[in-house]
């Protein structure tokens, strides 16, 4: 299509009643969507390219200049994750005033609360960022407001989709009916997924002492960024929810690793959470956590394996195996929500084979993650900063007092 019909099929707009609408309804936000999203794609690719060369150049040639290039690096990719998820939040938001959904109270009482919700996010990490640069003090303090601002755009959202449950509006507008039964069933399974959930959490979670502090709730932060912009950046879209994507969940996956199965699944709900407000496809209260805070929160237990002994020498075989568990949990919640909130989507005869069927993308997505993982944790240098925030993460505090007195004293006799 040419760029002159775009433009056209922008500005073109006639009234019903009080309300505009775009003649050519989502020409094109769906145009310039797609033609970002193959334009960061291979910028990701080719930025990645990039700084894996210029990091084995700087590793071999100057050594002791390669902490200040990870930093650089850090930032450079922070930037770009950034410019993803602005501009692609932009065309979200575009796209439902140009499909003329916000002309509908009911359904714009949860669009602009999530557009809020996602701006405040992305907001919140960028402002965290910078006043990491100026101190220690200035990061805690920003953090912390923007933790309350995000806290408070979170209840707003799930507030206003509260009422956009109840109004109804939410099966009818989705052409979905949903039984009695499955509505039972749809709590039931949500609520036994928590719980399984729940008691991993805790099970690979034992030993760790030390809170969230600082440091952690940064690196989730941006882990958590970093997912999301990926998250944009789709191989593949699914016709009723779900993408395959450009190795989105490596980044949380990576956290979780790093930080343990407790706080990776606490970043994960979070995540998913965000997933809801990128492209949300909601119809029931459970069918929500089933398919976003619930599902993205099981990729928090990859790091499961992360402290087992006998795998400590093959870091990438840990990386898999808590991986291929964390997806084949996230499978079983989509799964299950397609059984009981998307039955009328069927196109089988069989709800079950028809749901596992379309939610296979999953294990696409996650081969690819594993792919790139493995070749990522390869890596003698990663796995050297992997395991520095890994320990210092997992040690008690009481032990870290201690390291830090002896350092200290040892520093005065010398």
């Amino acid at each position: 299509m040419h760029f002159a019909n775009l433009m056209s099929a922008y500005f073109d707009k006639t009234y019903i009643g009080e309300d505009k609408y775009y003649l050519y309804g989502n020409v094109w936000t769906e145009y310039a969507s797609d033609f970002l999203m193959q334009v960061f794609l291979y910028t990701a690719i080719a930025l990645a390219a990039v700084l894996i060369a210029v990091g084995v150049l700087v590793r071999l040639k100057k050594p002791e200049s390669f902490s200040g290039f990870l930093k650089t690096g850090g930032a450079i990719v922070c930037g770009f994750a950034v410019t993803i998820i602005v501009s692609m939040l932009a065309l979200g938001f575009a796209n439902n005033a140009e499909k003329g959904y916000t002309a509908y109270s009911k359904i714009g009482m949860v669009l602009i609360p999530s557009a809020i919700l996602g701006g405040v996010c992305v907001l919140g990490i960028l402002a965290s960022y910078i006043a990491g640069l100026f101190g220690k003090k200035a990061f805690k303090i920003t953090l912390i407001s923007a933790l309350s601002l995000f806290g408070a755009a979170l209840i707003a959202f799930i507030v206003c989709l509260a009422v956009y449950f109840a109004s109804g509006t939410a099966e009818d507008n989705n052409g979905a009916v949903i039984t009695g039964t499955e509505n039972a069933m749809l709590y039931v399974s949500t609520a036994i997924l928590i719980a399984a959930l729940a008691a991993l959490a805790l099970l690979f979670g034992r030993g760790r002492k030390k809170g969230f502090d600082t440091k952690s709730i940064a690196y989730a932060a941006v882990c958590i960024a970093l997912s999301f912009a990926l998250s944009y950046i789709k191989l593949f879209q699914m016709p009723q929810g779900g993408s395959i994507t450009l190795v989105s969940l490596l980044p949380l996956i990576i956290y979780s690793y790093m930080y343990g199965v407790r706080k990776g699944v606490a970043a994960g709900a979070v995540y998913g959470i965000l997933q809801a407000v990128q492209d949300p496809f909601i119809i029931h209260p459970a069918q929500f956590f089933l398919d976003y805070p619930v599902a993205f929160a099981a990729i928090g237990l990859a790091g499961m394996f992360a402290r087992f002994k006998k795998l400590e020498r093959l870091p990438q075989l840990q990386f898999a195996l808590g991986a291929v568990v964390a997806g084949v949990l996230r499978f079983a919640s989509h799964v299950l929500s397609g059984v009981f909130a998307f039955s009328e989507y069927s196109t089988l005869d069989n709800v079950w084979a028809y749901s596992m069927a379309y939610n296979s993308f999953v294990f696409i997505d996650l081969a690819i993650t594993v792919a790139a993982g493995v070749i990522v944790f390869s890596v003698k240098s990663f796995m050297k900063q992997v395991r520095a925030v890994q320990s210092a993460a997992w040690a008690q505090p009481k032990a870290v007092e201690e390291a830090a007195a002896a350092e200290e004293t040892n520093n005065t006799e010398n």
